[in-house]
């Protein structure tokens, strides 16, 4: 396949303990990506998202993976519209957007990221949750990375093009929590700018948890970074390393990057175990008390997790794939607080 383009890259070897938590492992080999040429690259279908079929959640169809964590669905009067993070990294997938209808990719999105990110929501609303065309992980490294804007486009189409419909058909008038992770974070910041920010759904948005990657205090025009733990309207963010690390891309990556403290969601630069809620970990346990954090430019740093077989993960520096695990419980008290909030400011309700 002399159209093949290929790069040599660190291997990340699968390990079943890290692969919720800590899902990837750094080991000596070398392998490829491959990738079909852009121009040349027909994508697949875009979803009807009027077919339950193109959805991984909404509340007449939580999977078992879910329900195990947060159990059956039951009517609530607020939504949450999640987008899962990049799932699709396949090194010799030579597609550059994944396919809505490939079920071992679907049953990986579920079995993770619906189980141990989404479900951190299940409380406080009714989950939606669409498939969409994301990008490959290829496309966050060079030479593919100069495509990701043309990739990008083709993810952003889907999940704007599902969050019409929920409005259309789903939402009702409720208000909305945005949740997302990593790519599906970049993906939501853009739904946010181009449907709440300065715009009448602004005042629905109770909360956007948006972390995983890097946003800049201008990014959006009315769209605040929130700093008190029961404030709404605006948009919470962080990127979780081991303490005392940076990553290689550091500056062009994380430095800068709006970060939020993920445990007192205040200003705070430091906090003790006493304070941590909990980590959703692999075993399907919560384990509070086992984190403290200290914030540094553009980075959450976290000790070594307080859980089952901690010495494995001593050599363990980029917690990326854990930003929701690590303070899972975190989340889903903050996320209450804020509804509760929301409530008693717009509809006088204590």
């Amino acid at each position: 396949m002399g159209e093949i383009l290929c790069i040599e890259l660190f291997k990340y070897k699968k390990n079943k303990f890290f692969l919720i938590l800590f899902a990837i492992v750094l080991s000596g080999c070398k392998p490829m990506y491959r990738a079909i040429p852009f121009e040349k690259y027909i994508p697949s279908e875009s979803p009807n998202y009027s077919n339950a079929d193109s959805w991984a959640v909404k509340p007449d169809k939580y999977p078992e993976p879910l329900k195990k964590i947060i159990g059956d669905s039951e009517s609530k009067d607020c939504d949450v519209f999640f987008v899962y993070p990049t799932m699709f990294l396949d090194r010799k997938d030579v597609r550059w957007n994944a396919d809505i209808n490939d079920k071992s990719l679907n049953k990986s999105i579920v079995n993770r990221s619906v189980k141990y990110q989404a479900s951190a929501f299940g409380k406080v609303g009714n989950i939606y949750i669409p498939f969409y065309r994301q990008s490959h992980y290829k496309v966050y490294v060079s030479p593919f990375s100069r495509h990701e804007e043309k990739s990008r486009a083709i993810a952003y189409n889907d999940i704007k093009k599902a969050f019409i419909y929920y409005l259309d058909n789903y939402n009702d008038g409720k208000p909305i929590i945005i949740a997302s992770h990593s790519q599906g974070s970049i993906l939501s910041a853009m739904l946010i700018k181009e449907f709440f920010d300065d715009k009448p759904l602004q005042q629905k948005l109770v909360v956007a948890y948006l972390p995983g990657t890097k946003i800049l205090d201008s990014y959006f025009k009315n769209i605040k970074k929130l700093e008190r733990r029961n404030e709404i309207g605006g948009y919470v963010s962080w990127n979780t390393f081991r303490k005392g690390s940076y990553p290689k891309k550091y500056e062009d990556w994380f430095k800068g990057a709006t970060t939020s403290n993920p445990v007192t969601w205040d200003k705070a630069i430091k906090t003790e175990y006493e304070q941590h809620k909990g980590i959703l970990y692999t075993d399907d346990k919560i384990y509070p008390n086992s984190v403290k954090i200290t914030i540094k430019d553009g980075l959450v740093w976290a000790n070594l997790p307080r859980i089952p077989k901690r010495l494995f993960l001593i050599l363990k520096k980029d917690y990326h794939v854990a930003d929701i695990n690590l303070f899972w419980k975190d989340i889903e008290i903050n996320a209450i607080d804020r509804l509760k909030s929301w409530r008693e400011i717009n509809l006088k309700i204590k």
